[in-house]
């Protein structure tokens, strides 16, 4: 073969083996992957907690049975307008009203025997007693002047002994009986003191009495205890009640209270006299302000929940809220102006601190280097966050997508929007 051609073909073939490496490197080489990228714009954010609640009255009257008896009527009806002193219902309370007049009569003998007792005894058996004493001791007296006369007639012979000694039997039984009236009385005194003591327990026993059965008597008439509306009636006409029974509840409902339900990770973000906006399913065209009132001290369990019960005061002028009912609550906790917002997804959370991917380059269809950028954010609604630090007006943002960003990677921009959301 000439030598030529031969130099030739080896020059040829050598070509060739360049090329096919060339070929392998270009195809084991990976394209740039394509993303898309927003560019941060001001706005307002408000920051909300959305969650549950039920509505209730903020001073609620509960009425109940003050004993065992039956309805005799009842003059309202439930979700009816009351006024303060307004008869609401009648309880049977002919059995308290009987046992009041018999424990009244009880009293004034009680109070009357006290009385007596205090002034030493009633004034037949205070005469008795003391009549007694003083007959005593007048024939005692009566005797011994005899004695003492016997005593000079005897000795001028003008009485006898016997009749001495006869006249000092009779004194000494006279003295006798003296001693033991005068015991009588003092006993007497005595058991006067004692009675008194306990009557005057007695008085006071059916004093009480009489002042809860006349409270019980006065509890026959179920007056309204202020304007309200009277938003619970679990009774009826005949029916029977025991001690202690809900009879009615009524309440001021132009002014309710919300209890909500806030989920542990959202309890740091509340703050008192925030305002608040309830709406209620089953009017869902309507809105009711409102503003947080008492912030949760404590995390209770509400079925598979961890939560702090927040109360808020709501504006309920036309009524409409009833007591009881289940509430959708959202708090307006901050808001800000003119702020700097890049949306949530484009913020990467590390260790506590977030991070974006700048586009070094803004060229649609260009390669360019993604910067990883700390950021320091504020205040976040259900899209945005704020950006405080680490982020300028203009700068473009990469939007997470189908690889993940790392620094220093290389992109192709193949969208581009302003985060407006």
């Amino acid at each position: 073969m000439d030598r030529k051609l031969r130099n030739r073909i080896l020059l040829l073939l050598l070509l060739a083996v360049v090329l096919v490496i060339g070929l392998i490197k270009l195809s084991g080489r990976k394209p740039a992957p394509k993303i898309s990228a927003v560019t941060p714009v001001r706005e307002n954010l408000i920051s909300s907690i959305s969650s549950n609640g039920k509505v209730e009255p903020i001073s609620p009257y509960v009425m109940r049975a003050e004993l065992d008896t039956f309805l005799e009527k009842v003059y309202v009806s439930e979700g009816q307008q009351v006024k303060k002193g307004q008869l609401l219902m009648e309880l049977d309370v002919k059995d308290a009203a009987a046992r009041l007049a018999e424990t009244r009569g009880k009293l004034l003998k009680a109070e009357d025997d006290l009385r007596a007792a205090k002034a030493g005894g009633r004034p037949d058996e205070v005469a008795r007693v003391l009549g007694d004493l003083a007959k005593a001791q007048a024939e005692r007296d009566r005797l011994q002047k005899n004695h003492d006369a016997l005593l000079r007639l005897t000795a001028q012979q003008a009485a006898t002994r016997d009749e001495l000694a006869a006249n000092d039997l009779d004194l000494t039984k006279a003295q006798a009986e003296v001693t033991r009236l005068t015991a009588a009385k003092q006993e007497f005194d005595r058991s006067k003191k004692l009675e008194s003591d306990q009557v005057a327990l007695q008085v006071e026993q059916l004093k009480n009495e009489v002042a809860a059965l006349e409270e019980k008597v006065k509890q026959g008439r179920i007056t309204a205890p202020a304007d309200g509306t009277l938003y619970s009636l679990p009774v009826k006409t005949h029916d029977f009640v025991k001690v202690g029974e809900s009879l009615a509840e009524m309440a001021d409902l132009r002014k309710v209270r919300v209890r909500a339900f806030i989920d542990e990770p959202d309890l740091g973000g509340l703050e008192e006299n925030e305002p608040v906006r309830i709406t209620w399913d089953a009017l869902p065209n309507k809105t009711w302000p409102g503003k947080t009132e008492s912030i949760p001290k404590q995390v209770v369990q509400r079925n598979t929940r961890s939560v702090g019960e927040l109360l808020c005061s709501v504006n309920n002028d036309k009524l409409e809220l009833l007591p009881n009912i289940n509430v959708n609550v959202r708090i307006n906790s901050r808001e800000r102006l003119g702020v700097l917002s890049v949306p949530r997804g484009a913020v990467e959370a590390q260790g506590g601190r977030r991070y974006v991917y700048v586009v070094k380059s803004n060229q649609l269809g260009v390669k360019s280097t993604l910067e990883k950028r700390e950021i320091r954010v504020g205040i976040a609604d259900a899209t945005n966050y704020e950006v405080v630090s680490g982020l300028q007006e203009g700068e473009l943002v990469a939007l997470p997508g189908d690889v993940d960003l790392r620094d220093g990677m290389q992109v192709i921009v193949v969208n581009t929007s302003v985060a407006n959301y």
